[in-house]
């Protein structure tokens, strides 16, 4: 869908409509937006305090890769993000290993966000399965991307001014609230003791926790090719801007608002933004919220399909993924691709019966690494390609510090303490990672692979070919053995209706691939042009015997019989006659044996 490169048999599809600023920034804006439901929360449960700070520092990181993918992506402008780049400056298999990161990303994104968004509404509306509406959920943005993008984009658009129009909504009753009460709650938070002991370690933790508010940031990357041109660096703007406003902004508001022993509680981890309206617009601003939460974080699962389907789609043409996902309807979508990516969210939610919180492992390090390899991306596209042109580059000094604070990022959230009952991050990722990368890895060595099958089937098979080729040697020498044997058939005038009835019965009952007709004419038996005629129809007929006829100036007797056996070395019992009548002058058993065969 995403891809204008067509595959073989897309030759005369019209190129569809290019997305817009809007359009663009909506369909990863959601995603990097929706954020805000929990990662003030997050920060706020590591960095108590400080988790504004946090926030603000992961603003200034994400301001530095937005000249690291401007360059990037304005250098190689093609679908595949991190994929993309690493494949036009290393090699196939590396870049696969940061498609590989992508997808599972995106995988656990579009699970996580659609179960996330059916619980804000099962908040709403109790009596909602979860499981069974998160399939649903996850179905029908699939089924919206298979109607293609510019469908999907409008979709996104309405969610994304709708989200910001909320939070626009919510932070004016907040600062309402606030010039009304006053800030001792935020000055009472300030002065608490530091949460996980000293201020850096809790600015540290913090950042780490904080840097997965920006997941969606390089998802505009991975569709690039559907954009207008010039759309790409503006989409990274705004979603630059919108993250750096609400999510620093949101985490100030609840820490103005409640206490922080409250803040870092279960129930308003998970719904911080609703007890945020609730606590100063009631339950109406409350009801906005949780219904807001639901659009925004299903616009996270739509940005995971239209990111997913570009990717893809760059690997297979690559022929890193089968062609058989380049198959496209007539909207120009690549449905092959969504399909199987659904049937893997699917799967994954019902392995994990919909406690998603196992996938937080398998989303931290895949993102994290994603972004990180995008900046090693960006270097080896410096060193290697220094020529290309493009828009814009980042700094050295840019590139080494926003791969270093990704690293610290990633570190933080690999050493972090799990959730009681929850496995480590490291342990549920690789249960994820290796079943992909091992299918990878197949696809990209299929050859040598297919070629070690083929030598293991001639090791284990050749010695029974030879077994069977021999056989059949030896079978074959022994049915034309058999079939060597000659027959012999005295007649005299018979007619082709007789001769006929020789060779059906000589067909039906013997093994042999020659005949000899014989005739003796001493007796006054005169060949007649028709019996010669008769011979040459009859051996026409059964071209798999070859019938000789032979002519003698004998007299058929018993002597006869005899000496034509020991001259051809035919027994006498492969020798035929007709039935003689009245006048014949012999008795059968005088003939030695011949056998009647009409």
């Amino acid at each position: 869908m995403l891809c204008p490169i067509k595959s073989d048999n897309n030759t005369n599809m019209k190129e569809h409509k290019k997305l817009s600023v809007l359009a663009s920034t909506a369909i990863c804006g959601n995603d990097i937006s929706s954020s805000v439901l929990y990662v003030s929360a997050l920060a706020i449960a590591f960095a108590g305090q400080y988790a504004w700070i946090t926030l603000l520092i992961v603003s200034a990181v994400l301001f530095l890769f937005r000249k690291i993918y401007g360059e990037v992506v304005g250098a190689l402008p093609l679908n595949g993000g991190a994929y993309n780049a690493l494949l036009n400056t290393t090699s196939k298999s590396i870049a696969s290993f940061a498609a590989t990161l992508t997808l599972l990303s995106y995988m656990a994104t579009a699970v996580i966000s659609a179960n996330e968004a059916i619980h804000y509404l099962h908040h709403l509306i109790p009596a909602i399965p979860i499981i069974i509406a998160t399939i649903v959920l996850l179905s029908l943005f699939g089924v919206l991307v298979i109607g293609g993008v510019s469908e999907s984009a409008k979709v996104a658009i309405g969610i994304f001014l709708f989200h910001l129009s909320s939070f626009a909504i919510l932070t004016a009753f907040i600062i309402y609230f606030l010039l009304s009460n006053g800030l001792d709650i935020f000055i009472e938070n300030w002065h608490l003791p530091t949460t996980g002991g000293s201020i850096s370690n809790a600015i540290f933790l913090g950042f780490a926790a904080s840097m997965l508010g920006v997941s969606g940031f390089e998802s505009s990357a991975n569709f690039v090719e559907e954009q207008q041109k010039g759309v790409f660096p503006k989409t990274l703007k705004n979603m630059w801007m919108v993250v750096s406003v609400i999510n620093p902004l949101a985490a100030l508001f609840a820490l103005s608002l409640f206490a922080m022993p409250l803040l870092q509680s279960d129930a308003y981890q998970n719904t911080l933004l609703i007890e945020m309206a609730s606590h100063v617009g009631g339950n109406w601003l409350a009801i906005l919220i949780g219904i807001d939460a639901f659009l925004v974080l299903s616009g996270a699962v739509l940005t995971s399909f239209v990111g997913v389907s570009g990717l893809l789609e760059r690997m297979a043409l690559d022929r890193i993924l089968p062609q058989y996902f380049l198959k496209k309807n007539k909207k120009g979508s690549s449905y092959r691709i969504i399909i199987v990516f659904l049937l893997l969210t699917i799967s994954v939610l019902l392995i994990t019966k919909g406690d998603v919180k196992l996938l937080a492992g398998v989303y931290t390090i895949s993102f994290l690494s994603v972004m990180a390899l995008f900046g090693i991306g960006n270097i080896l596209l410096k060193v290697k390609r220094n020529s290309l042109p493009r828009s814009e580059k980042a700094s050295w000094l840019a590139i080494f510090v926003a791969i270093a604070a990704v690293i610290i990022a990633l570190t933080g959230n690999l050493i972090m303490k799990p959730q009681e009952g929850v496995p480590s991050n490291i342990s549920v990722f690789l249960e994820y990672f290796i079943p992909a990368i091992i299918f990878i890895l197949i696809m990209l060595n299929r050859t040598i692979l297919l070629k070690l099958v083929l030598k293991l089937i001639h090791y284990v098979f050749d010695p029974f070919r030879q077994f069977v080729l021999n056989t059949d040697k030896k079978l074959l020498a022994v049915i034309d053995d058999i079939n060597s044997q000659e027959f012999v058939y005295f007649t005299k005038d018979d007619d082709v209706e007789t001769l006929n009835k020789v060779m059906l019965y000589i067909q039906n009952n013997e093994h042999t691939k020659k005949l000899k007709v014989v005739t003796a004419t001493k007796n006054g038996t005169e060949i007649t042009t028709q019996f010669r005629n008769d011979i040459d129809v009859v051996d026409r007929e059964y071209p798999s015997i070859k019938i000789q006829f032979i002519e003698l100036n004998e007299e058929f007797n018993p002597e006869l019989i005899r000496k034509l056996s020991e001259k051809w070395k035919i027994p006498v019992n492969f020798m035929f006659i007709g039935s003689p009548g009245n006048r014949f002058p012999y008795k059968i058993e005088e003939l030695g044996g011949v056998r009647l065969i009409i």
